[in-house]
C-alpha cells in the first residue's frame, strides 16, 4: 500500500527527469557540499554528490545557433530573477485547513476563501487547479515607495515554514518596507510578483484570461514580465480606469510638480492562448451614453490656439482637447437637441437614437476649476471602447456595504472584466489579492443579474490593520476579516434583493434564484504530519517520551476534517466538492463527490473494510493507526481486491 506524501510536487525533479529522458548524454554529477560533523562543519572527505545537467552539452542538442557568455541577445532580467524562478518551483510541506466556523452554508457553497501567503497557497493549488480557472483579476500591492511588499525567502526549510506558520515573523511582520531610496527598488516587486504570475499561468485554462490592475510605477516592468511568462501575441489591451474623482487642478503636486498619471491606473490582459477570444461590451441601455472614451480638458497641455470660447468658457492656461471645428459641430448637435428634442427625450436617448457621434455636456458642479464642459468624441472600432472604461471609478466600495477599508476596487470594473472574459456557466474566477473581496461580491451580483453559476476562490494574506486605522476600531484584527463580512453582507442583500423582486413578478414569470452566496474558509498551515525525520545519533537521544509521540505520526492538533481536505490536495480533488459524512460501523466515513473518494480516520475492523470496498470507490484512505496490526492491513488489502481491485488506497 502507498503512503500518500502530502507535500507539493517537486518541479525541479519533474523537469529534471524530462530532460535526462531525453538527453541522458548531458546528465553529469557535481558537488553540492559536504557533510557536516556534530559541530557543523564541513567533512572535506564526506562530499554530496548530486545528478545535475550539463548546461553546454544540452544547449548543443537543443540549438543550431548557441548565445552565451557576453554574447548579446535580447532580454528581461534583475538581480535573483533566477531565484525567483526555483521559487516558485520549489515544494513545500503545507496544507489547507478549513474552517466551519467562519464559512457560510460550508457543506454546499461552492465558492472558496482562503487565507495565507498566496504564493504557498498557489503552489498548493497548482496540481489540483492546473487548467481550470477561467479568469484571473489581482490588484497586486503597487510599488509606491512607502508600502510593504510581500517578504519571501528563496530557501526555507521545515522549520523556518513553521517560524512563520502564522504568517509573520518574530516581530509580527510579514512584509518588509520597500522605500525608493533602496537600491532594490524594482527588483523586490518584481521578485514578488514574477514566481505568483508563473504559478497563475499554470491554473489558467487554454481559454482564460488574466487581468491585473497596476499604475504607471511598474507598468513597464510588469509588461515585460507577462510578454515572457504568457508570451507577447498572448497580449490582449491595456485599459485605463480612473482611480477617484479629482478636480483637473489636483494634478499638480503641493510642490509644483506635474504628475502626468495622478488618478488613473491601468488592467493588463493576457490571454492562456490564442484560443481566448475577447468579448465586446454590450451596455445595458440605461447606461448607452456612456459608450466610447471622454476626452477632456488637458490641462498639461498649453497650445494657446487651442483655447476658445466653449458654452461661454474661455481657459486661461491649459487647452481644449479637439479642434475649435470638432466643437462647433458638438455644440450644435448639442443645441439641436435643446430646441428639437428636449421635451420629447433626454439627453442619452438622443444621442442613442440619431447615432450622433460628438457631443458635448456639462460637467457637474464643483467638478473642476478649469470649466464646465466635457467633450466626446466617437471611438474607434475597438471592442474596449465600447465602454467608458475611465467612467468607472476603482476607489470606492460598494454604497450597500459600508464597512472601513482603504482603497477598495470596483466591483462595477471586476462585472465588466468578467463579462469581457466570457467567464460563465460554472467557470471559476480566482483573485489571489483578494483585499475586502471586491471580486467575490462582483462574482454573486453578476450570478444574480444573469442567473450565472460562476465560482470564486478569493486568497488573501491576513494582514494585520493598523491599530490606529477605522477598521481596527470597529474590531477587524485583519483584512481577511473584513473580507470575509463584506461577503456575508454582500450575499445577505442580493438574497433580500431577489425576494423582494420576486414578490413583484408578474404572472408567467419565472421568480429570480439566489445564486451561491456561500463560502468555505480554509487556512493555510504547516503540514498535518509531524517531523519525525531524525539521524540515527538523534533518534538515540531523544527520551522515552519523545519516541512515544513518534507511535502516530499526526500533529495532536489536527482534526479529521483537517487531513481530509489535505488528502483532497493530494488527489487533485476541488476543494469545493461535495462532502457526505457516513456512519458505517459507528465509524466517521468522509464521501466525497459519490464515492469518488472514501476516508476513514478511526480504527476500522474487517466489516467496515468490506463495505467500504463494495461501495467500490475511486480512491479509498485510511490511517496508518487504523489498522491494530500487520494481519489486519493484509486483510484490508485481500478485501479490496476481492471487492474493488481499481480503487487506489493510500494511507496516511
Amino acid at each position: 500500500m502507498d503512503k500518500l506524501k502530502l507535500r507539493t510536487p517537486d518541479l525541479v525533479e519533474r523537469n529534471f527527469a524530462t530532460l535526462a529522458a531525453l538527453f541522458p548524454n548531458a546528465v553529469t554529477e557535481t558537488i553540492a557540499g559536504y557533510e557536516k560533523d556534530k559541530n557543523g562543519d564541513d567533512i572535506i572527505a564526506k562530499p554530496i554528490i548530486e545528478r545535475a545537467i550539463d548546461a553546454d552539452i544540452l544547449a548543443q542538442e537543443i540549438n543550431a545557433h548557441i548565445v552565451s557568455g557576453k554574447e548579446e541577445r535580447y532580454q528581461f532580467t534583475w538581480p535573483d530573477k533566477k531565484k525567483s524562478i526555483l521559487l516558485a518551483n520549489a515544494p513545500i510541506a503545507a496544507t489547507l485547513r478549513p474552517y466551519r466556523e467562519e464559512s457560510v452554508d460550508f457543506d454546499n457553497t461552492e465558492n472558496l476563501y482562503i487565507e495565507g501567503d498566496n504564493l504557498d497557497v498557489l503552489k498548493l493549488l497548482r496540481e489540483t487547479y492546473l487548467n481550470r480557472v477561467k479568469m484571473i483579476y489581482i490588484d497586486p500591492p503597487y510599488n509606491t515607495g512607502n508600502d510593504f511588499i510581500y517578504n519571501d525567502d528563496f530557501a526555507e526549510d521545515t522549520d523556518e515554514f513553521l517560524a512563520r506558520d502564522g504568517q509573520y515573523d518574530e516581530d509580527g511582520n510579514r512584509m518588509i518596507p520597500n522605500l525608493d531610496s533602496n537600491g532594490r527598488f524594482h527588483t523586490n516587486w518584481l521578485n514578488m510578483i514574477y514566481p505568483r504570475l508563473r504559478i497563475a499561468k499554470d491554473l489558467l485554462r487554454d481559454d482564460g484570461v488574466i487581468f491585473i490592475s497596476i499604475d504607471d510605477s511598474e507598468v513597464e516592468n510588469l509588461k515585460k514580465i507577462c510578454n515572457e511568462t504568457f508570451g507577447a501575441s498572448n497580449f490582449r489591451n491595456t485599459i485605463l480606469t480612473r482611480r477617484r474623482i479629482k478636480s483637473l487642478n489636483s494634478q499638480f503636486a503641493d510642490n509644483g510638480l506635474f504628475s502626468m498619471n495622478v488618478g488613473f491606473e491601468y488592467v493588463l490582459i493576457y490571454a492562456k492562448s490564442p484560443s481566448f477570444l475577447m468579448k465586446a461590451i454590450r451596455m445595458k441601455k440605461e447606461n448607452s451614453s456612456k459608450k466610447g472614451r471622454w476626452d477632456v480638458f488637458w490641462s498639461n497641455a498649453d497650445r494657446p490656439t487651442m483655447r476658445y470660447d466653449l458654452l461661454g468658457f474661455t481657459p486661461m492656461t491649459g487647452q481644449w482637447r479637439n479642434s475649435k471645428e470638432k466643437a462647433d459641430i458638438a455644440v450644435a448637435n448639442y443645441q439641436k437637441y435643446i430646441n428639437e428634442f428636449s421635451n420629447t427625450m433626454t439627453l442619452e436617448e438622443y444621442y442613442e437614437k440619431t447615432g450622433v457621434g460628438e457631443y458635448i455636456r456639462r460637467i457637474p458642479d464643483g467638478y473642476g476649476k478649469n470649466g464646465g464642459v466635457q467633450h466626446w468624441v466617437a471611438p474607434s472600432d475597438s471592442s474596449l471602447r465600447t465602454s467608458n472604461w475611465t467612467d468607472i471609478e476603482v476607489s470606492q466600495i460598494s454604497k450597500e456595504i459600508d464597512l472601513p477599508f482603504d482603497n477598495p476596487k470596483s466591483k462595477q470594473l471586476i462585472i465588466e472584466l468578467i463579462r469581457v472574459s466570457g467567464a460563465n456557466a460554472d467557470d471559476i474566477i480566482l483573485d489571489f489579492f483578494s483585499g475586502s473581496a471586491t471580486t467575490a461580491h462582483a462574482v454573486m451580483q453578476l450570478n444574480a443579474e444573469d442567473g450565472g453559476k460562476r465560482k470564486f476562490i478569493m486568497v488573501q494574506l491576513p494582514e494585520s490593520c493598523d491599530e490606529k486605522s477605522e477598521a481596527y476600531r470597529a474590531g477587524y484584527k485583519n483584512i481577511c476579516e473584513i473580507g470575509k463580512e463584506r461577503i456575508r453582507r454582500a450575499g445577505a442583500n442580493i438574497k433580500d434583493e431577489i425576494k423582494i423582486a420576486n414578490k413583484q413578478i408578474k404572472l408567467g414569470e419565472e421568480p429570480k434564484q439566489a445564486p451561491d452566496i456561500g463560502f468555505r474558509v480554509l487556512k493555510l498551515d504547516s503540514g498535518n504530519m509531524k517531523d519525525i525525520y531524525c539521524t540515527p545519533q538523534e533518534y538515540f537521544e531523544r527520551t522515552q517520551g519523545a519516541l512515544d509521540g513518534l507511535i502516530d505520526n499526526i500533529k495532536p492538533d489536527r482534526t479529521h476534517e483537517d487531513l481530509l481536505f489535505s488528502v483532497m490536495l493530494d488527489f487533485g480533488i476541488l476543494l469545493s466538492s461535495k462532502i457526505e459524512v457516513l456512519k458505517i460501523n459507528g465509524r466517521a466515513v468522509y464521501n466525497v463527490e459519490d464515492n469518488y473518494l472514501l476516508a476513514c480516520f478511526e480504527a476500522v475492523d474487517n466489516d467496515t473494510v468490506t463495505i467500504l470496498a463494495q461501495m467500490k470507490p475511486r480512491y479509498a484512505v485510511f490511517r496508518d493507526s487504523s489498522f491494530a496490526n500487520d494481519s489486519a492491513l493484509v486483510n484490508f488489502e485481500q478485501i479490496f481486491k476481492t471487492y474493488s481491485p481499481t480503487t487506489i488506497r493510500k494511507v496516511l
